[in-house]
Order: structure tokens, then sequence, then C-alpha cells
């Protein structure tokens, strides 16, 4: 055997990582995730497509909690997809749930692989949180009271995002993050089959990796860290985020751990969805308590 990354050889490690073999049902998944979202377009008011940058996908969905209650709080949605599938309007299936607690939500598109890098990923998925904390008196938003949330890819440019210079920015960071099944360290992401479409070189993939930067000293902001991975996922996605959440604690961002222990990749977004789940009510509660 060749070991090609810890203790994985090149089909162990794309094993880890081809989340939709791992799960044979995930068809089952994205369309009921895509029939709901429809219909949650359908039931509630919400504004679609606004531009926070000027490429093609660099816009985003916000759904606005019933009228009286502004400014609200906002959460922002990262989509997963492996930075290169999926779309917003896969997902406004997890809104009415914030809604009903008086909680706005964004949902954010970005440049998928192989058109943008994953550093362009990075930094729209930075400029959409500022846009819209920057429009926050226009969009009845509450700019004190805002949680970034992502999965998968989305989770690692949550994390991202938190690492943000938010001073130079002009704007404090967001109250909370909250990657979900995310993914912290690039590496083995460079060295799996991911990489065909993706391109990271090892300089790239160091780069955008929240892992390596907190290990190499990037500032962690005064914040809020509730993280979730799912107890069926594989090996991988679990120490992901066991080292992350390591490296956040040793440098002072002690995060907040949400088991889900039944959960795998993808039927963990439906916990993000459900107001009765562990995980969507830390998340609420962290946007709603003073």
């Amino acid at each position: 055997m060749t070991t090609i990354y810890r203790d994985f050889d090149q089909a162990a490690l794309d094993a880890e990582y081809n989340l939709r073999a791992a799960v044979a049902e995930h068809p089952a998944y994205f369309a009921r995730w895509a029939r709901d979202s429809a219909a949650v377009r359908a039931t509630h008011a919400f504004r679609l497509d606004l531009p926070y940058g000027e490429r093609p996908r660099e816009r985003l969905d916000v759904f606005l909690p019933a009228a009286g209650l502004a400014p609200a709080p906002l959460l922002v949605f990262f989509h997963g997809g492996y930075w290169q599938a999926m779309d917003k309007s896969d997902f406004s299936v997890i809104a009415p749930g914030f809604l009903a607690a008086g909680i706005a939500v964004a949902l954010v598109n970005y440049t998928l692989a192989p058109a943008g890098s994953v550093a362009l990923m990075v930094e729209e998925a930075r400029a959409a949180v500022a846009w819209l904390r920057r429009e926050a008196e226009a969009l009845g938003i509450d700019c004190a009271r805002v949680g970034v949330c992502g999965h998968s890819a989305g989770g690692h440019l949550t994390a991202m995002t938190m690492l943000a210079a938010w001073p130079d920015m002009g704007l404090p960071a967001p109250r909370v993050f909250c990657p979900v099944s995310g993914v912290f360290d690039l590496e083995p992401i460079r060295l799996c089959y991911l990489n065909r479409v993706l391109g990271l070189d090892a300089a790239m993939a160091a780069a955008t990796s929240p892992q390596r930067l907190i290990e190499a000293g990037t500032s962690l902001p005064r914040t809020r860290l509730i993280l979730a991975v799912g107890g069926r996922e594989t090996a991988e996605f679990r120490r992901q985020q066991a080292d992350f959440a390591a490296a956040c604690a040793a440098r002072g961002l002690a995060p907040q751990i949400v088991a889900q222990d039944e959960d795998h990749h993808f039927s963990i977004i439906d916990r993000l969805a459900e107001p009765q789940s562990r995980l969507h009510q830390a998340l609420a509660a962290s946007l709603t308590q003073s």
C-alpha cells in the first residue's frame, strides 16, 4: 500500500471524501430539498437574487420574518457541494424554522469550480456577509446580530469568513459562526479525486485552510463558534471537526459542540431546518439572546 495521506492510500482517501457514494440514498435528499424549497418560496416573502458583487453567481436571497419584527437577527447560509455543485435555491427549506423565531435568513451563491478558485469563493463569501451588514438597515436586519452558517464546503467558507480581517472592513465580526460538517484542512482535498476539478496546489490548499491558518497564528475574533458533524459521517469528516475544534480552543475560542450522533452528511441538513433539533436551537438561541 502506498500512503497518500495519513494512513490512507489513494482509494481509501477518495472513499473518505466521496460522500455521495457513502450515502446511497442521497438523490432522495436532493429531490426533497428542491421540492420543499420551491414550496417555501411559494409561501414565504423573500427578495430574490440580490447582487452583492458583479459576477453572475454573486447573488443572494433574503427571507424576512413577519412584519413588525424588524430589525431582525440574520442567519447567512452557504450551501455545500464540494465547491463545484448545488445552488442557494436548493436550501430555502432551512428558512421557515428560523423565520418563525424572528430570524431573517440569507442564502448565498458563489462562483463554483472550475469557473472559480477556492480563493475566489472565500473572497465572495466574505464580501456577501459584509454587504448584508452594510445594507442591514435597508433590509430590516440587525447588524449586531448576524450569524454565519454553512454545510460541508459551505462550512469551510463559514470558517474562512470567521478568519476575515473584520476591523479592516470597518465591521465587527459577526456574532456567531456555525460550520456544519465542515472541511477545515484542504490538504486531503488536494490529494483526493476532488482536485481534478478544484485544481488546488499545496500553497493554495494551505492558504485557504482554516486549520492551517489558525495553527500559523491568524487572529481569531471574539465571537461564538458552534460546530456539528454527523456521527455517521466518514472518519475524515469527524477528524476534520475534532482537529479544528482543538485548534480553536488552543487559541482561546472554545466551540460549542452540538452532537448529532444519528446523522450522516446529508441528514444533518434536516436537523438544521428542524426547530426542535439541538442544532437549530443552539444557532437560533445564539442569534436571539441579548
